[in-house]
């Protein structure tokens, strides 16, 4: 940790300073990434305090040196914030001994993305808990936290009287001593409403500490935005709303349902960035959250009260960011009229973009839609059929710059909800559901949110697993023969530092990942040995693991070791997470948490049956997912499906899974591998097994346990091996009656080449693998999966442009 200890007083070499940032986001962000060598400011500095409001200001210490290069950064427009800020002001101050004598007695750190998190031991809190408590005035004693400013004048502390906080602090409430926190002065968070809803006495991340007598910088900043003309996207030199992170969510006090919108949100929005809380019915009249809170979302469904109606309109009337999801809630000239759909059924909204496009997807219905009136309100989505209606409306309030968008289609309405009762529905919702992220995304970032994925994991270290201790020591042996100088194995894609026990391989250069021969003590959640262990029948596939919590891809893994690996290892390379997973034709993979993702590595020699077929192994491969699920015992009519040429289905309607083959022809062999990946758990974007499993317990009152990921890779891994087998002994023949069982084109109607082209009837897969086809003018004929992309939702079979 760089800085002076809290405990020691200000040091002689060190500067204490005030940083503020008054930036947007977004566009900072852009540019900064766009500079290169961007400085993160808490790896140079103490951070002791900051004071969320407008703009947003922080006191820090650093050494003379490091608060130089904190100075060369800010003045090329390198240094960034920890919360995405850019900073516009650094003004030394005078800091006193007793300001940070009253930090060390509270025992309260700002964590840096690299620095060390203390604990804060917390009281059991009252049952009247309150969503935003004050800052603590300065103690009798003389400890408070008063900082000096540059001239050398001391700030007090805030003034009891709030109509004098309010002339002092550009508006801003600020509170006396009469709303203190009852067991005496403590250093405030950013809301204490974060360390009360705590579940342990221990704060793993202190994000934001406040003070709000940081002294004023010399001003220069116009904040807030002007009018606008039209949407506002991130990075289009929109200002951000400099209030602190806090994201409430009101559910007239629903609990499951704030769960919901939680859940669905955190996925949406960048969760460095934010801190989501719930807004309860009591709180929203007696708590101080109008001028702490940058997003408010109501998800409530019933009539709002008078009262909170004119609160929510306050809030916007500051300034404020409103988010409705089917809520009562309008302003002055908008109102609801019964709406052409009934409440909770499936509706189709036509979405206007930020770009003037429309996109076109299905959503759960209110019941209601709006009605302008006298409104200036815009229109940017309206419910397709019928008489049709105002479904999303943006409207503004206010001189503050205070904005809404109203919804009067449940975009956080999962597929899955409770609300979703027929099959049809639910089919129908799922193949939207990438289509109701992309919406909700688009209207977080017109608020004024960043919904870029802020932070992608480094590459972990890759362990040696096996439950062969035999295969274990072959696969050990031949590395000993290979790694280089340094102990580094170099790969076409990658290098891999050779490691024989479990410490901390430290910096590795780039494209370098440390390879660890020893087990660690434990494995991360989403992979069990034992499971994997337990399930695995194979004689040779899969029988030594490299396993990664994050890596870029499991093919990179192998791609350079498959040339020498010796056949009776049979190396497969697993991850929980891969963070540039590839697909076929060059296309990307997403690859979060829930995937079941693997690469096997396995040799075929070109004269037999599969070598001279070798494009049937995709299918064989796609194949075994799918009996790996189906021929567990109840799973057997979870309706899951292979799409020529290498897709796995859900039924004919979604894509949760695929295949890639990557082949080497050295002498008489060829080298494969087998790349896999598949949704088991995570439901989001678009479909995963689990949402099937549970679809059919929902329908059929069973009650299956959800799948797991370990479970599914070694049975996949285990009927390939044995799909294989009878394709070797019997040729096509031997595998081709389960394929279609299990595949969606039979008699599937289709025209080749274009839209205008000849129709002709799926009859089957040739001896090769490629998909043969029938008309009464061409007869049977073979499309090349190489040449040729199914387009499922058209019927057709759509020649590439080469």
């Amino acid at each position: 940790m760089l800085g002076p200890s809290l405990s020691q007083g200000p040091k002689t070499d060190s500067i204490a300073f005030v940083i503020e940032a008054a930036a947007e986001q977004g566009a900072g962000l852009k540019a900064l990434s766009a500079k290169g060598n961007v400085l993160k400011w808490s790896d140079y500095c103490l951070p002791l305090a900051c004071s969320p409001g407008r703009p947003f200001r922080v006191v820090a210490e650093a050494s003379v040196d490091n608060f130089s290069r904190l100075g060369v950064a800010f003045m090329e427009d390198r240094l960034w914030l920890d919360n995405g800020l850019v900073p516009e002001k650094i003004v030394s101050v005078l800091l006193r001994e007793s300001t940070l004598k009253a930090f060390a007695g509270r025992s309260v750190l700002i964590r840096g993305a690299q620095a060390e998190t203390r604990s804060l031991e917390l009281q059991e809190p009252p049952e009247d808990r309150s969503l935003f408590q004050s800052p603590c005035r300065a103690s009798e004693e003389g400890t408070g936290a008063a900082i000096g400013s540059a001239s050398g004048q001391d700030r007090g502390c805030p003034p009891a009287d709030a109509a004098a906080a309010d002339a002092g602090l550009d508006g801003r409430r600020r509170m006396g001593a009469g709303e203190q926190h009852a067991e005496g002065c403590h250093l405030h968070l950013s809301s204490c409403h974060e360390c009360l809803e705590l579940e342990s006495s221990t704060i793993l991340s202190v994000k934001f500490a406040s003070m709000e007598n940081i002294p004023d910088l010399p001003d220069d900043y116009e904040g807030g935005r002007g009018e606008s003309g039209g949407r506002s996207v991130p990075g289009q030199g929109r200002r951000f709303n400099q209030k602190p992170p806090n994201v409430l969510v009101y559910t007239g006090g629903c609990q499951e349902r704030f769960k919901h919108v939680h859940a669905l949100l955190a996925e949406c929005i960048n969760t460095d960035s934010y801190v989501l809380y719930p807004l309860r019915p009591q709180q929203v009249l007696s708590e101080p959250w109008l001028d702490s809170t940058l997003l408010l979302v109501l998800a409530e469904e019933e009539p709002l009260t008078a009262q909170h109606h004119e609160r929510f309109l306050a809030y916007l009337e500051r300034g404020g960011k409103l988010l409705g999801l089917c809520s009562s809630f309008c302003a002055a000239g908008l109102s609801l009229a019964p709406g052409p759909d009934r409440r909770n059924g499936v509706c189709q909204l036509v979405f206007t973009r930020a770009d003037c496009t429309e996109v076109e997807l299905s959503a759960l219905a209110s019941g209601h839609v709006f009605v302008r009136g006298d409104s200036p309100a815009e229109m940017w989505g309206e419910l397709r059929g019928g008489s049709g209606g105002m479904a999303v409306v943006r409207m503004t309030h206010g001189d503050n710059g205070g904005e809404a968008v109203l919804c009067q289609v449940h975009l956080e309405a999962a597929p899955d909800s409770h609300d979703v009762t027929s099959p049809q529905d639910f089919d129908e919702l799922k193949a939207s559901n990438a289509l109701r992220y992309e919406v909700l995304s688009e209207i977080l970032s017109c608020l004024g949110l960043s919904c870029e994925r802020s932070h992608v994991p480094p590459p972990s270290p890759i362990y040696v697993l096996s439950s062969s201790e035999e295969c274990r020591r072959c696969f050990l042996e031949w590395l000993q023969t290979q790694v280089g100088q340094g102990g580094v194995l170099r790969a076409s894609r990658i290098s891999l530092k050779v490691l024989p026990g479990v410490e901390s391989p430290g910096a590795l250069p780039g494209g370098t990942l440390a390879l660890v021969t020893q087990p660690p003590q434990r494995l991360p959640p989403q992979f069990s040995l034992e499971t994997y262990s337990l399930h695995l029948r194979t004689r040779t596939l899969g029988r030594c693991v490299l396993f990664a919590e994050t890596t870029p891809s499991t093919m990179d893994l192998l791609e350079g070791l498959m040339l020498q690996l010796p056949q009776e290892v049979g190396l497969i390379a697993i991850a929980a997470r891969q963070t540039e997973g590839r697909g076929r034709a060059g296309n990307a993979w997403l690859s979060p948490l829930g995937c079941a993702m693997f690469t096997v590595h396995m040799r075929v020699p070109v004269s037999s049956r599969l070598g001279q077929s070798i494009p049937f192994l995709q299918h064989l491969a796609a194949l075994a997912v799918v009996e790996a699920v189906r021929t567990l015992p109840g799973y057997e009519e979870i309706d899951l499906t292979v799409k020529w040429p290498n897709d796995i289905y859900y039924g004919s309607l979604m894509k949760l899974g695929g295949v890639l083959v990557n082949s080497t022809l050295m002498g008489a062999t060829f080298h494969l591998l087998i790349g896999c990946g598949f949704n088991v758990s995570n439901s989001n974007p678009t479909i995963c097994i689990n949402d099937l499993v549970e679809r059919q317990n929902r329908q059929r009152g069973s009650a299956l346990e959800p799948l797991d990921t370990s479970l599914l890779i070694a049975r996949s891994v285990s009927l390939l091996e044995d799909l294989i087998a009878s394709f070797q002994d019997g040729g096509p023949q031997a595998v081709l009656p389960l394929y279609y069982k299990r595949w969606v084109h039979s008699g599937t109607q289709v025209r080749l080449q274009s839209e205008d082209g000849p129709q002709v009837e799926v009859v089957g897969l040739d001896d090769n693998g490629f998909l043969q086809v029938r008309s009464a003018e061409l007869g049977v004929v073979s499309v090349h999966p190489d040449g040729n992309s199914f387009d499922m939702l058209r019927n057709l079979v759509v020649t590439k442009q080469r």
